[in-house]
C-alpha cells in the first residue's frame, strides 16, 4: 500500500525500526484484533492498538460507563458517564486515530454468539474481569484456530500470557494452567478486592505490546509462559506452562470439542 504524507508523519517512529518498518506497519494497518472488554485493561490496550494503526478494533463490552470506572479505566472521562463503553471507547479511537475502524458489539460474549464474534479477527485480546469468560475465550480461540493473548489484574498483581495451542505442542491453553474454574466466591472481583489504577495502565500496555508483537511476527511470544507481576514489591517473574496431555481441550484425548458446556 501507498502511505499518505499525514501516515508516514503519524507512523515515522515504527516505521524508522528495522524490525517494524513500512512493511510491518502496512501489516498493522491491514490486521483486525477484538478486544474483549473496555474497563481496566481493555482502555489501555485499546488506545495503544488504535495509536499503533491496527486496522480494524472490534469492542466486545455490555457494560456502560460509571464514576467508579475512571480511576483506571482512562479511554473514558466524566462526559461519557452512563454510555455504552464501547460507544464512549470508539469516540476515542475515532479521535485518537482515524484511520482505525471500530467495530463495537454492545454484547457480553457468550456460547451462543462467540464462534460468530471471533471469526473475522486475526487474534483476540481477552481484558475481561472474570473466569468464566477467560474460559470461554480459552476454547473458543482454539477451535476457531485464533491465537489469544489474555491478562488479569486484581489488587496490586497482573498476570500476562499467550495461548496459541491450536498451533499443537508444545503450545498450552488456559485450561493446562487451570483445568477447571475456581469454585464460585473464592476469588473476589475488582469491585470487591480493589485494584490499583496504574496497574491496569501497566499490564494494559505490556498486553498491547504482545499483540502487536504477535501481529508483527517479533520477538519471543509468550505462548509457554505466564508473567506474573507483584507491583506492590516490583517483583516481575516469568514462569513456564507446559501443555498437558490431559487436557480436556487441547489435550491427547480432547473432550471437548465446541461450546456446549458454557
Amino acid at each position: 500500500m501507498d502511505f499518505t504524507d499525514t501516515q508516514l508523519h503519524r507512523y515515522s517512529r515504527h516505521i524508522v525500526l528495522p524490525e517494524v518498518g513500512g512493511i510491518g506497519q502496512e501489516k498493522l494497518l491491514r490486521s483486525k484484533v477484538l478486544v474483549v472488554g473496555a474497563g481496566g485493561l481493555g482502555a489501555p490496550l485499546l488506545l495503544y492498538l488504535a495509536a499503533a494503526g491496527v486496522g480494524t478494533i472490534g469492542i466486545v463490552d455490555d457494560d456502560t460507563v460509571d464514576l467508579s470506572n475512571l480511576q483506571r479505566q482512562v479511554i473514558h472521562d466524566e462526559s461519557t458517564l452512563g454510555l455504552a463503553k464501547v460507544e464512549s471507547a470508539a469516540a476515542r479511537i475515532h479521535a485518537l486515530n482515524p484511520d482505525v475502524r471500530v467495530e463495537a458489539h454492545r454484547t457480553r460474549i457468550n456460547r451462543d454468539n462467540a464462534m460468530d464474534l471471533i471469526a473475522g479477527y486475526d487474534l483476540v485480546a481477552d481484558g475481561s474481569d472474570n473466569f468464566a469468560t477467560r474460559f470461554l475465550l480459552n476454547d473458543a480461540c482454539f477451535l476457531a484456530g485464533k491465537t489469544l493473548v489474555s491478562a488479569a489484574i486484581l489488587r496490586f498483581d497482573g498476570q500476562l500470557t499467550t495461548f496459541k495451542a491450536h498451533l499443537g505442542a508444545p503450545h498450552p491453553c488456559y485450561r493446562c494452567l487451570f483445568p477447571e474454574p475456581p469454585p464460585r466466591g473464592t476469588v473476589p472481583s475488582c469491585s470487591e478486592g480493589g485494584v490499583l489504577g496504574a496497574l491496569a495502565g501497566s499490564v494494559g500496555s505490556l498486553q498491547a505490546t504482545e499483540v502487536l508483537k504477535e501481529l508483527l511476527g517479533l520477538g519471543e511470544s509468550l505462548s509457554g509462559s505466564l508473567l506474573m507481576m507483584d507491583t506492590l514489591y516490583a517483583s516481575y517473574q516469568r514462569i513456564a506452562i507446559k501443555r498437558d496431555p490431559d487436557c480436556a481441550l487441547c489435550g491427547d484425548h480432547r473432550t471437548i470439542h465446541d461450546l456446549s458446556a458454557h
